[in-house]
């Protein structure tokens, strides 16, 4: 059976879909990735435009609560806000927790090019994060990192 690895954030609106979608594409079949919020914010236009800049298509992913995945036994809990490890429902010891603090580009004002330049500069820190997991915890080489 493969893994299953939760990305959790507050809203499941920016980070955990861009995080989402890098495990996804760095894993493939190797595992089954799901990515949740402690509150339901809808998928942002931006993280699925700041990906498709990067060949990665989330257009279709949707914005889900945590309690939704209560019967999936998760391998992996990766919480990406500090609101979201704060108050991350209780899961199987079994479960490896890991937490990673992303600033939340949903936030960021200014022009749109302004705005546009965080969503880059956080999913650019998310791939960073996604390729170092896949790395350390499945021992896969992701295509452009060098390896």
């Amino acid at each position: 059976m493969k893994p299953a690895i939760l990305v959790l954030c507050t809203g499941n609106s920016c980070r955990s879909q861009l995080l989402h979608g890098y495990l996804q594409h760095y894993l493939g079949a190797g595992a089954t990735v799901y990515s949740a919020g402690v509150e339901v914010h809808g998928l942002n236009p931006r993280a699925v435009r700041v990906l498709a800049e990067d060949g990665l298509d989330i257009s279709h992913h949707t914005s889900n609560h945590v309690d939704e995945y209560a019967h999936v036994p998760f391998a992996y809990v990766l919480t990406v806000c500090d609101h979201a490890q704060e108050v991350c429902p209780v899961f199987p010891a079994s479960a490896t927790k890991l937490h990673h603090s992303f600033a939340d580009p949903a936030r960021a004002t200014g022009t749109d090019e302004e705005i546009m330049a965080q969503f880059r500069a956080v999913r650019d820190q998310v791939k960073a994060y996604a390729q170092a997991f896949v790395g350390q915890y499945f021992a896969v080489a992701q295509p452009g990192n060098g390896a």
